[in-house]
């Protein structure tokens, strides 16, 4: 047959080297073809020398993934903690706002502050969740705030913020930190910003620990816009945008009718319809869209486009797409996809937004056998790897930026569903005929569970081949794939080539036969196909959009060969060969020429159908992309190193990232395979193959990277099954080969076979020649011999309740499997053992086989005398082969012994040490094979050791071991541990300690040192680890093992003689060191480590302000600033530690700008050869960094330097003190023991606390023999002590320990209330403090302040726990986290941890010495014990200490200000450079605070807050110190601001007045301190100012409590009426003046508000008119000023309020005088508040008119009838005047007139007017004149009540 594969023949022109092993990182995809490199072949070896080695240089073959166990869809703990600090600039007038956080359904909501814009909160949340990652990082995380919300009433919302908890935990160190989330208003998007709410949010995951910014003093100068909550990368103007996903129609929907519930639907319904009702949903940024549901359809057409409307770019990830089955009692999902938002879209500058399709997505999810219960549901919502194909959808989604301020946008964020119109068929590509072919060639290892019944397998993809859903014809399925459009269909079934005809049944064969396993071993079969292998073939019709995955299979397999690359080069740093470089340097080469190659293959097939808008973007993205990235590799090759390769790996290893993220396409075409093992028709394990990886193509670099080759694939258990131990089994491994591709295309489908068989056709007769085959029968098989070299094992998984192991090996190949002898009781076996198969028959071609071997798995397991073995761990290797005709011989055999991982689940479990060697059996038979040599010790029977060229060679070492002690042994079995031995072994030799007699007197050993000598490996690397074993001695010669530990390298134990001329040890040359003072531009930089040889200079800053003491006043900005005279007295321990945090929070600053900017630098410019700032030279790290001298700061110009008075200082650590010494084990290590069975759960690699059972001390020294003289002379002294010369005794000592605890900061929440009540206890051997009475009320953030002392025996007390208990009032208290110190390393360290040394030496005043010994004696008794010569003080300020001399002041001041000489100041600086000395230097630990995470016992790895604190130890045989450092909290001081409002002016004019129609307002002013709405006071009201103008003369008073340091004022009181004691809150200090409009009947009228920072606010204009509404908007040209420095100020502020579009306009001006005073200044000098006594201020001389009241009618009347009614008067009199004419016509008629007509008797019509006058003038006169006389009265009366001042008329009508 012949060959038409390329590169498989082309082994000549370098194609080995090219092709070399790829590593696959999918879950189960083990065997990327993992063609060449295992060793470097004859040809290759030349390379070395080369400057670029392109092949493998480490013998390792690239190891298969093994991490069998599903990751995805197991719950994992998560914390979300939030903080919400402050809100400011909210959107309204007056409100009293509440924020909302909410995360899913959980919603906690903070205290409502009132009537304020800009509310304090500093509030803490945690929230706990136990879920799968996946779905973790979906869930929304929303911030609103919502207005005057109470338990009635739900309040309106202002607005809100949400991002998903993904992007959090995305972002650096899992966190936001004070950063400002921009609301908006969901329901009305023109509306634009409505505010910020300020705060930090955290995402811890189990083990993660957050590096929590040092919580500094809240400094106010916040840059609201430089600091939003938003991701990297993300622009501050966020738009709002529509997204519109259209869904137009899904097909192969599962089959929701069984027999059984077909036919009970069917007799209730009369007809067999479908039974699904699907419809889709989709769920985005915490909003739901449905289209409509479908009836009865397993082919549904939609056409609907469903809007979201949220801002872009979004801060959620994902979008969920899901098809679901309406029902009427509840929906189930039937599949889901996720839409990545990042995959579909680009944000660079030539990016694109948002796109997808119209594009097929593929859902997978549970079986499609349906059945009631579906145990799998999970997978159908998206967690979990699906097991099965469930449907595919056609969807499109687009994206459109809105422009709001557009009239026609609608402004809801409501979504909403709309019709699109049908689709065309080919949008989404033409329809092609594929044809998918595979071989089963093995299958082993089936798990015996279902090894007694037939098996066979089951392949499918998408629905064709599936049994249930069976799509087998062509003409139904064409149909139906393609929408029943006919022209389609045709030209489908046209297309089939001419075996339409001829096979027309042939169109599947989908499953193997049924074949019944055979037994390989107790645990497990495997199949018997011996010659005959199975096939089978699918034919299937999809569009055909082969091109995407040709470009994904085209950067996969540059990314493959990338990691392999990569994966070399840390092994050959990892084994220490030679030239890692030069590996690295092949590697970007071939990295740089296959971004090339894509460039030139990934621009083919432009104009194929189907193509979208995505394809189009994401083609020309990729290409950019990948060419950057190969002109980086060209770059960065040349600038390789010996000594930058790390850093070089480092960023390679983000394009290896970037192109996985390239190469996931989005959108799908053709659905992955499945492939089902089936026992008795049940599907037991399943293997997914992605279909692009087996995907052919005419050009190498497109195919697949296991199309068309014998892939090894393991079958795992779906869903949840394969959780915890059932999904450790291997369920089958089988060697398959697949290939898929175009049926046109066919003719290649068998050419990447091994070669050597016969096809089997179905059918026999004309036109079989086309059909694929059934079966193949190889009658070609070679003969193999296969050696495994067993050596050893460590740190393997402990099995046993003793906290052992009783380990063996099984090792699987093809169908031989054989065993390891058991080793009893270890977790590091040394089996030294060589396993021959023998007559392995395999099949296939010898260079193929060569080349790539089959895959060896070796399983580990521990031997149980009852019961099955244990399964421990598995790992995977390939043999080196050897053909017949090749010479056994070097460089590529022997092989190397080499370590593997080993892996229990998805965590490491230990490594194993061997070698593997496949020799071929040639004609000659065995003879031609090297020989084996037999067993040399007799007494292991026949079992063979590993052979000499193989093993290691050996030396002989001495191990010298310093028995320390034992400490905190728990119970074993019920009884404590009263007699322990420790027993060390290493490599079969060992040595036992003395005996503890009484463990509960003194658990310290009384020999110290015992050695012994043993054979170890000259290769260090290959050293066996060493055991120590603690064992109880009982009585009646009982021993019972307490717990063990195993050493796994021995290297940092290995004794190296000390260079003696790195060091100029015995040069007498001085060394000056010299210390000037520092220039003040503090440089980033490390300073050099100095070296004995150089002249090296070290610079301490010695500032002016320590020579003149005082500060003298300084100007800043042409403005005086008084500030006060710097008073010493004033400072305490508090000034020194919040200066030091300032100093921290700087330096971290820097830091962190200068890794910025090195990566900018190195972003910019790759091509600039070496110099990056490296992160590890950091202060921080604490290596280097020689404590307080190197403060780096910003530049000078950055930013306005607050002046820092000079305050001595401390160093604050941000973490464990021991974690910046190396756990305090200079010469002391500690080693814990374990016992028990380590946990199965997840997080085996977390070391068990709970198997700990105690610790051993200790410490070891290795080093060959003989011993050189040197080493002699070393250990001259004491031959019994060995190497360990100088060490102290381990007698019992007395030690006062004083611990100080500072504060602790966020504290976990303990009570309902989101709270906690905290307090400290203490617990050190026998003594337990608990401090319940001093627990701070309602705080996560309690300042403790207190010291303790308790005295303690070491060795018997020394770990020392410092916990925060919850007070609680009834029942008892619960613990929120605890820490444990070890005191006796610290005790013992050199560092000397007893006593931190202070930066400067005092004998008075905040900073005076503490230590019992003075410098001089600390430094004397240093030199004594280190034999160093000195200290010499000599004259002039020098001090000698062996070879380097020391300059520094000799001058000190006491309390009197006298000046004495004194040598302190000397010997200090040398001590604050101990580690400059020679030899014995090491780095003193200065006076420091440690910050130490708190943890529970019962929520293991995640931090519960944190504590500040720091620990002195003083031996009781020295003086004894002085008292404790006072750091009780600082007590508020108490102060009382004044506030006189003297005037307002322009105040907008609110209310018209009902009579005189002029604008004009009542005017009153309203002021409270934050925090005190509560005393919010009210001057009296300006009635009716025409223009604003208004006069008070009006003083406010404010007591308030304030704590300088922190800026903060206190306020304590009590939360609601059932609260047991008061609350502490602190609130920064702000003064809020407003600016109201009084009304008598209706509510006040806001009108303008201005909130002063007494801390930091804008100068008060001079007048008026200076005043202006810049002065708080733009602050930053204002010159500002403190209250507490100023005492007193006056002028003009501006009032704010915003208008209908929130921009804010000015209301209004205030002139004001502010005064602070002291509490006791105050009470000297009291006065009245309003206008009161004592020293009441004069009452304002308001304009008349406002109390004019009786003037008041008349322009009443006035404005009535010249203005409002003018009119209405005018037609009033004429009209009355109109009357009065006709009347008196009427009257005064001539009488004869009268008379005429008629008697005058008879003139009736006249009488009543007669009458008339006669009643008024005649009778009732006065009666008339009386009631005239009250109507006037009472409408003056009226009149005069209406334009009454308010407060007259309030008194009258008692409003």
């Amino acid at each position: 047959m012949k060959k038409s594969r390329g590169h498989k023949s082309d082994h000549g022109k370098g194609g080995r080297g090219d092709e070399a092993a790829i590593l696959e990182t999918e879950d189960l995809d083990f065997m990327g073809g993992m063609g060449g490199g295992g060793g470097p072949d004859p040809d290759t070896i030349s390379l070395a020398s080369v400057t670029a080695v392109t092949t493998n240089v480490s013998n390792k073959r690239s190891k298969p993934d093994i991490k069998m166990e599903p990751s995805a869809g197991r719950p994992m703990d998560f914390q979300v903690s939030v903080t919400v600090i402050e809100a400011r600039q909210l959107v309204g007038l007056n409100m009293d706002p509440v924020v909302c956080v909410e995360i899913g359904d959980d919603k906690k909501y903070t205290q409502m502050k009132e009537s304020t814009n800009c509310p304090y909160y500093n509030e803490y949340f945690v929230f706990d969740f136990h879920v799968p990652p996946d779905v973790m990082f979906d869930k929304i995380l929303k911030l609103s705030v919502i207005h005057s919300k109470n338990l009635l009433r739900s309040g309106t919302l202002v607005g809100s913020f949400k991002l998903d908890v993904g992007t959090v935990y995305s972002h650096p160190e899992h966190q936001f930190f004070h950063k400002w989330a921009l609301l908006s208003d969901p329901d009305d998007i023109t509306a634009g910003c409505k505010g910020y709410i300020k705060c930090d949010i955290a995402v811890v995951g189990k083990g993660d620990n957050i590096k929590t910014p040092h919580k500094a003093t809240e400094t106010d100068e916040d840059d609201i816009e430089g600091n939003l909550l938003l991701p990297e990368g993300v622009p501050a103007e966020r738009q709002w945008a529509r997204y519109y996903v259209k869904i137009y129609r899904a097909e192969g929907l599962p089959k929701m009718n069984t027999s059984i519930m077909a036919n009970v639907k069917k007799a209730f319904i009369g007809e067999n319809k479908d039974l699904v009702d699907p419809y889709v949903q989709i769920l985005f940024a915490g909003q739901r869209g449905k289209t409509s549901i479908q009836k009865s359809s397993y082919e549904p057409i939609w056409n609907e486009q469903i809007v979201f409307t949220e801002m872009f770019p979004p801060l959620c990830k994902r979008m969920k797409v899901q098809i679901r089955d309406s029902d009427k009692v509840n929906d189930v999902a039937l599949g889901t996809h996720f839409i990545d938002l990042r995959k579909i879209a680009n944000d660079g500058d030539k990016g694109f937004l948002p796109t997808l399709g119209p594009a097929w997505v593929n859902m997978y999810g549970s079986t499609r056998s349906y059945t009631i219960m579906d145990e799998h549901q999970d997978l159908n919502e998206g967690l979990g790897e699906g097991v099965s194909f469930r449907a595919r959808l056609l969807v499109s989604l687009g994206v459109e930026i809105l422009d709001t301020s557009s009239p026609e946008i609608m402004s809801s964020t409501e979504v909403q569903v709309e019709g699109v119109p049908n689709i065309s068929e080919s949008a989404t590509g033409k329809v092609e005929e594929f044809f998918l072919f595979g071989v089963f060639l093995e299958a082993t290892m089936i798990d015996r569970k279902i090894g007694d019944k037939p098996i066979s397998f089951e392949v499918t993809i998408g629905n064709y081949g599936s049994e249930i859903d069976g799509v087998t014809k062509p003409k139904s399925s064409s149909g139906k794939k393609s929408g029943g459009d006919e022209e389609e269909s045709e030209l489908i079934q046209g297309s089939s080539d001419e075996e339409e005809g001829d096979d027309n049944d042939l169109v599947s064969v989908s499953s193997t036969p049924p074949m019944k396993p055979v037994i390989t071993d107790r645990n497990y079969f495997h199949l018997p196909y011996f010659e005959r292998k199975p096939c089978i073939y699918i034919k299937s019709w999809w569009q055909d959009q082969r091109r995407r995955l040709y470009n994904a299979n085209i950067m996969d397999n540059i990314a493959d060969k990338l990691e392999e690359g990569l994966n070399d080069v840390q092994e050959v740093i990892k084994t220490e060969k030679a030239y890692p470089e030069r590996r690295l340097r092949g590697v970007l080469e071939d990295l740089g020429n296959g971004c090339s190659q894509f460039l030139t293959l990934a621009n083919k097939d432009q104009n194929q159908t189907g193509r979208t808008k995505l394809d189009k973007e994401r083609l020309k993205s990729c290409m950019r992309e990948l060419e950057s990235i190969g002109q980086q590799a060209k770059t960065i090759r040349t600038q390789v190193k010996k000594n930058t390769v790390r850093d070089k790996i480092k960023l390679v290893q983000n394009f290896l990232q970037k192109l996985r993220f390239l190469a996931d396409e989005p959108q799908h075409s053709i659905p992955d395979v499945y492939i089902w093992m089936m026992s008795n028709n049940k599907r037991i394990a399943y293997a997914r193959v992605p279909s692009k990886d087996i995907l052919h193509s005419g050009v190498d670099e497109e195919t697949g990277k296991d199309c068309g080759k014998v892939k090894t694939i393991f079958f795992k258990l779906p869903g949840k099954k394969g959780f915890g131990a059932a999904g450790w089994t291997v369920q089958a491994k089988t060697e398959i080969y697949l290939w898929l591709g175009l049926n046109r295309q066919r003719k290649d489908f068998l050419s990447g076979l091994p070669n050597g068989f016969e096809e089997n056709k179905m059918l026999k007769g004309p036109g079989s020649q086309s059909a694929p085959p059934i079966s193949l029968t190889y009658t070609m098989k070679q003969i193999f011999q296969l050696r495994v070299h067993m050596y050893q094992a460590r740190s393997l998984f402990a099995a046993d309740s003793s906290g052992l192991s009783d380990p063996f090996a099984r090792v699987f190949f093809s169908t031989h499997s054989q065993v390891t002898e058991v080793l009893n009781e270890t977790l590091c076996p040394t089996w030294d053992q060589l396993m021959v198969y023998d007559n392995v028959e395999l099949f296939g071609e010898v260079g193929e086989l060569r080349d790539d071997p089959p895959i060896i798995v070796i399983e580990i397991y521990d031997q149980d005398t009852v019961g099955k073995a244990e399964f421990m761990g598995r790992t995977f290797a390939k043999p080196i082969t050897k053909m017949a005709d090749e010479h056994y011989g070097p460089p590529r055999f022997p092989p190397q012994l080499e370590y593997y991982q080993i892996y229990r689940g998805n965590c490491t479990a230990g490594e194993m040490l061997a070698a593997f060697e496949l020799l071929q059996i040639g004609p000659h038979g065995k003879a031609d094979l090297p020989p084996i040599d037999g067993p040399t010790d007799m007494d292991r029977g026949p079992i063979l050791p590993v052979p000499l060229g193989i093993r290691p060679v050996l030396s002989k070492y001495r191990i010298e071991v310093l028995f320390w002690g034992l400490r905190d042994l728990k119970r074993v079995n019920l009884a404590a541990v009263d007699r322990p031995r420790v027993d060390i072994e290493c490599a079969g030799k060992g040595v036992q300690s003395s005996l503890i007699q009484n463990y509960k007197k003194n658990p310290n050993f009384g020999t110290l040192v015992k050695m012994f000598e043993v054979d170890l490996p000259e290769n260090e690397l290959l050293h066996p680890p060493l055991n120590i074993r603690v064992v109880d001695c009982r009585a009646f010669g009982r021993y019972t093992l307490v717990g063990n530990h195993a050493v796994t390298t021995l290297r940092k134990f290995i004794h190296r003689a000390a260079d003696k001329h790195a060091n100029n040890w015995n040069t007498q040359e001085e060394i000056i060191v010299n210390y000037e003072p520092e220039p003040t531009i503090k440089k980033m930089e490390t300073m050099v480590k100095l070296d004995s040889g150089s002249d090296a200079v070290v610079k301490i800053e010695v500032g002016e302000d320590e020579k003149g003491g005082k500060k003298k006043k300084r100007k800043k900005g042409g403005d005086e600033v008084e500030e006060e005279e710097f008073d010493e007295s004033m400072l305490d321990w508090w000034s020194k530690y919040f200066a030091s945090i300032e100093t921290l929070m700087e330096i971290l600053k820097a830091q962190e700008a200068a890794m910025a900017d090195a990566e900018e630098k190195e972003d910019q410019d790759i091509a600039a050869e070496g110099g990056e700032i490296k992160p590890d030279d950091s202060l921080v790290k604490g290596k280097r960094g020689k404590g307080k001298k190197e403060k780096k700061r910003a530049g000078p110009g950055d930013m306005p330097e607050k002046k820092k008075h000079n305050i001595d200082e401390l160093q604050v650590y941000p973490k464990e003190l021991e974690n910046e010494f190396d756990h305090f084990e200079d010469w002391l290590h500690t080693f814990n023991l374990f016992r028990g069975k380590a946990g199965d759960d997840d997080d085996q690699n977390m070391t068990d606390e709970d198997r700990i059972i105690g610790k051993f001390k200790g410490s070891l020294c290795m080093y060959k023999v003989p011993v050189s003289d040197e080493m002699q002379r070393e250990m001259g002294f004491d031959s019994n002590m060995g190497m360990f010369q100088n060490i102290p005794t381990n007698d019992p000592i007395n030690v006062l320990v004083r611990v100080y605890i500072i504060r602790a900061t966020d504290l976990h929440p303990a009570d309902i209330n989101g709270k906690a009540d905290p307090y400290v206890a203490i617990k050190l051997g026998k003594s337990d403090i608990k401090d319940k009475d001093n627990y701070i009320s309602k705080q996560l953030n309690p300042i403790f302040g207190k010291s303790f002392d308790i005295e303690a025996t070491f060795p018997i007390d020394s770990t020392l726990t410092v916990s925060v208990y919850d007070w609680d009032l009834v029942g008892t208290d619960d613990l929120i986290g605890e820490t444990k110190l070890d005191l006796e390393n610290r005790y013992y360290s050199k560092h000397r941890a007893i006593c931190g040394i202070p930066s400067k030496y005092a004998i008075h005043g905040y900073n005076v010495w503490r230590d019992p010994l003075k410098p001089t004696q600390i430094l004397a008794k240093l030199c004594k014990e280190g034999k160093l010569d000195g200290p010499h003080y000599g004259p002039g300020g020098r001090v000698k200490v062996a070879n380097r001399v020391f300059m520094g002041p000799t001058e000190i001041e006491d309390e009197n200000g006298l000046k004495k000489q004194t040598d302190e100041h000397l010997a200090l600086t040398v001590l604050k450079h101990w580690e400059d000395i020679p030899r014995v230097g090491c780095k003193l630990i200065p006076e420091h605070v440690e910050t130490r995470p708190l943890l529970n016992p019962d929520k293991p790895g995640i931090e519960q807050g944190r504590i500040e604190m720091w620990v002195d130890m003083f031996p009781k045989d020295m003086p004894a110190p002085g008292p404790a450092v006072d750091i009780s909290p600082r007590k508020p001081k108490k102060f009382e601001l004044r506030v006189i409002i003297w005037n307002t002016d322009e105040v907008i004019l609110e209310d018209d007045d009902i009579f005189t129609g002029e604008k004009s307002s009542d005017i009153f002013v309203r002021g409270w301190l934050k925090g005190q709405q509560e005393d919010k006071q009210d001057t009296d009201v300006h009635y009716h100012s025409l223009t604003g103008e208004g006069l008070f003369n009006w003083r406010f008073i404010y007591p308030f409590d304030y704590l300088q340091a922190e800026e903060k004022i206190v306020i304590s009181k009590k939360e609601s009426m059932f609260a047991w004691d008061e609350t502490e809150y602190k609130i920064p200090a702000r003064l809020n003046l407003q600016v109201w409009d009084a009304d008598h009947f209706s509510a006040d009228d806001f009108l303008g508000a201005v909130e002063l920072d007494l801390n930091r606010f804008p100068r008060g204009a001079k007048t008026a008119k200076q005043c202006s509404i810049n002065m708080v908007l733009n602050e930053q040209d204002i010159p500002m000023v403190s209250i507490f420095k100023q005492r007193r100020i006056k002028g003009w502020w501006p009032f704010l309020a915003r208008d209908e579009n929130d921009e804010f306009e000015l209301t209004g001006k205030v002139e004001a005088e502010l005064q602070l005073m002291t509490a006791e200044e105050a009470e000297k000098n009291p006065v009245g508040e309003g206008r009161n006594e004592p020293e009441p201020l004069e009452k304002p001389n308001r304009p008349d008119t406002a109390f004019l009241w009786f003037l008041m009618p008349f322009k009443a009347i006035k404005n009535l009838i010249c203005n409002q009614y003018f009119w209405l008067t005018v037609k009033l009199v004429v009209a009355l005047l109109l009357v009065l004419i006709l009347g008196l016509f009427i009257y005064s008629m001539p009488g004869y007139m009268a008379k005429k007509l008629m008697d005058t008797a008879f003139l009736w019509f006249l009488m009543p007017f007669k009458a008339i006058k006669n009643l008024i003038c005649n009778q009732y006169f006065w009666l008339t004149v009386k009631l005239v006389v009250a109507l006037l009265l009472v409408l003056i009366l009226g009149l005069f009540i209406y334009s009454m001042p308010g407060y007259m008329a309030k008194k009258l009508m008692g409003v």
